[in-house]
C-alpha cells in the first residue's frame, strides 16, 4: 500500500528471502564469501549458527545462489527426521534409484556409488542441513558417519549445519562429541550494530527503487536497534510497519514514534494498542468496499492519529501535497535552493545541449525539508557548486525534485565519474541524462 508513497518498485522488508536483497554487511558478506571457499576447497563439517531472525535462511539462498554449477546442493529442510530415515532423504533429493523397501545398506552403496562418480567428473555434493538444532542426536551422528565417505584425497561429500545456538549445546553432548571434532569452520552470526541496522535500512530502500534522502531517522535508526536487539527479521517488521503508519500520516520521514506504533503492534516490548494495524486495515478495506467513499489513505490517516492520540502521542496535521518553495522555515534554506535553482536556469539556457549530467537524486516535493537536509550535509557542501537543481510533474501530476551532478561531453566520462562520487550519492544508484531531456 505505501510503495507508490515511497517510489518503490516492490516491498523492502518483506520476511520471505530474498536474495536481491541480501545485505554484505554486519559480516554477512565475509561469512558468505568463506562458506564459498570452505566448501569449494573441501572443509569438512561446517557449522552456521545464529540467533533466530539472524538471517541463516537468507544466507543459505545466497549461498545456493552463489555456488558454482558444478556443486550439486542437497537440501534437508525437516531436521526431525529419525536416523534411519536421514540417508532415505539424502538418496530421494539426489534421486538415486531406491524404494522404501530398500534397506540402509543399500541405501549407502547407491549414494557412495553417485558421489564417487560426480567426483569423477569433477562435480561436488554439498549437504545443506537448515535448523540443525531440532535434528535427533542419533541423526546427527548418522550425519558425521557420512562424513567418512572419501577419496584418498577428498571428501565426497561436504556438510554444512545451519542452527540456532542451542546447536552448540547438542554438539557438547559426549555422545556425538566425534561430530564436533569433525567440524573444521565455524561461523556465527551477530548481531547487526546501529551503523549496520542504519546503512541496513537505506540498502533495503534504494535496492527498490527509492532514490530519496535517508527515510528513518538518526532517532528511529536507534529505537530500532534497541527493541530489535541487531535481529534482520525484526528490523524488516518493524520497518515495514512504521513506513505504513508513515503512509498513512502522510509523511515521507520514519520518526520514532511510528516505530513504538509498530513495535506495540509486534508485540515486541511495548504493550498492546486496543487494535492492531492490521485489524485496522481490515477494518478500512471492509469500508472502502461497502461505502466507496474515501481514499484508503484518508482512513488510514485518521485511524493513525486517533491511535496517535489514544497513546498520548501528539498527532501533527496532515502535511498538504505540495510544500512551496516560499514557505521553507529560514532565510538559509531558502537561500540554498533558490540559489541552486538560478544556477540550475543559467546553466540550462547556455550548456550544450548534447552533453550528459548524472541523477543522483528524485525525491516528492513534499519532502523538500529532507532534502534541504541532504543539501546541507558535510559530504555533500563541497559538491555544492555541481549540484543542479529543478522540479518536474509526472504524468499523474505528482510534483517531484530532481537533483543531478555535473556536465560532461561524452557517456564514458559521467559513467567514470560515478565511481568517484561519494557512497551518499552513490547509494542512490546514479545514472546518465542527457541534457537536451532535461530542457
Amino acid at each position: 500500500m505505501y510503495y507508490e508513497h515511497f517510489g518503490l518498485k516492490y516491498p523492502p522488508f518483506k520476511i520471505t528471502p530474498d536474495t536481491q536483497l541480501f545485505y554484505s554487511g554486519g559480516n554477512r558478506g565475509l561469512v558468505l564469501n568463506a562458506l564459498i571457499y570452505a566448501i569449494e576447497n573441501g572443509e569438512g563439517i561446517i557449522k552456521v549458527v545464529g540467533e533466530v531472525g539472524s538471517g541463516k535462511t537468507m544466507l543459505c539462498h545466497k549461498l545456493e545462489e552463489r555456488l558454482p554449477k558444478r556443486i550439486e546442493i542437497v537440501y534437508i529442510a525437516n531436521p526431525h527426521l529419525p536416523a534411519e530415515m536421514i540417508l532415505h532423504a539424502i538418496a530421494l533429493e539426489m534421486r538415486l534409484p531406491i524404494t522404501k523397501r530398500s534397506n540402509r545398506l543399500q541405501v549407502m552403496h547407491a549414494l557412495h556409488q553417485r558421489l564417487l562418480d560426480k567426483h569423477a567428473n569433477k562435480q561436488q555434493v554439498v549437504l545443506f542441513v537448515e535448523e540443525a538444532q531440532g535434528m535427533p542426536l542419533d541423526t546427527l551422528e548418522e550425519i558425521r558417519l557420512l562424513s567418512n565417505l572419501e577419496t584418498s584425497h577428498h571428501k565426497l561429500l561436504q556438510i554444512v549445519l545451519f542452527g540456532q545456538p542451542e546447536l552448540d549445546t547438542h554438539l557438547s553432548v559426549s555422545q556425538i562429541r566425534q561430530l564436533k571434532e569433525r567440524i573444521t569452520q565455524n561461523f556465527y552470526l551477530s548481531a547487526l550494530t546501529r551503523e549496520s541496522i542504519r546503512e541496513y535500512l537505506q540498502f533495503r530502500m534504494h535496492a527498490v527503487g527509492y532514490r530519496g534522502p535517508p527515510v528513518f531517522s538518526p532517532a528511529s535508526v536507534r529505537l530500532i536497534t534497541k527493541i530489535s536487539k541487531g535481529l534482520i527479521r525484526r528490523v524488516n517488521i518493524l520497518a515495514d510497519k512504521a513506513l505504513l503508519v508513515a503512509f498513512a500520516d502522510d509523511v515521507y520521514r520514519v520518526r520514532p514514534k511510528y516505530i513504538k506504533l509498530a513495535a506495540r503492534d509486534s508485540n515486541f516490548n511495548y504493550p498492546h494498542f486496543s487494535i492492531s494495524i492490521w485489524t485496522s486495515l481490515l477494518m478500512v478495506m471492509a469500508l472502502i468496499a461497502g461505502l466507496g467513499l474515501f481514499s484508503v489513505k484518508d482512513h488510514l490517516w485518521t485511524w493513525w492519529h486517533s491511535s496517535a492520540k489514544s497513546d498520548q502521542i501528539v498527532s501533527v496535521n496532515k502535511p498538504k501535497t505540495t510544500v512551496p518553495l516560499s514557505t521553507t522555515s529560514t532565510n538559509t534554506t531558502e537561500s540554498i535552493l533558490q540559489q541552486r535553482i538560478k544556477t540550475t536556469q543559467q546553466w540550462l539556457a547556455t550548456v550544450n545541449a548534447q552533453h550528459y549530467t548524472l541523477q543522483v537524486m528524485r525525491t516528492k516535493v513534499d519532502n523538500t525539508k529532507n532534502l534541504i537536509t541532504f543539501l546541507s550535509h558535510p559530504e555533500i557542501q563541497p559538491l555544492l557548486n555541481n549540484l543542479y537543481l529543478y522540479q518536474l510533474k509526472d504524468q499523474k501530476e505528482q510534483v517531484f525534485w530532481e537533483v543531478t551532478y555535473g556536465e560532461f561531453a561524452n557517456a564514458g566520462s559521467a559513467k567514470a565519474t560515478i565511481a568517484t562520487l561519494p557512497q551518499i550519492l552513490q547509494r542512490n544508484k546514479p545514472f546518465l541524462r542527457k541534457i537536451a531531456n532535461l530542457r
